[in-house]
């Protein structure tokens, strides 16, 4: 059992920057590839970032690719998600989430959600 605690999410302006964490806790939880993944009202959850257990690999999803980066931090089971020149279109709930064995960019294949951060940008 993996638990993941988010913190960090608020109100910024078009433009603005946030930072994003997510702690992970339990059995499994240094060896799980950590996500990033949003969702607003009435829309699918949607992939954000990810990077692997070793940290080697990181994906970004296009539309935040060049603005956002995803930091692994293996001393304290951390990853932090900084969001730099946050548009309108940014404002969701973000959700942290683990996959212990393998890769994965798909929400249906996650095995652990965060309970969710909201972030809202005004323009």
């Amino acid at each position: 059992q993996v638990q993941l605690v988010e913190s960090g999410g608020g109100l910024v302006q078009d433009g603005g920057s946030l930072t994003l964490s997510c702690t992970a806790s339990g059995r499994g939880a240094s060896r799980s590839t950590m996500c990033w993944f949003r969702q607003v009202p009435g829309k699918e959850r949607e992939f954000v970032a990810t990077v692997d257990w070793r940290g080697d690999n990181l994906n970004y999803a296009y539309s935040v690719k060049g603005r956002f980066t995803l930091f692994r931090d293996f001393a304290r089971n951390m990853v932090t998600l900084q969001m730099n020149s946050l548009k309108a279109e940014d404002t969701a709930v973000y959700y942290c989430a683990a996959k212990v064995a393998g890769w994965s960019t798909a929400s249906d294949e996650i095995d652990y959600w965060g309970q969710g951060t909201q972030v809202t940008v005004s323009s």
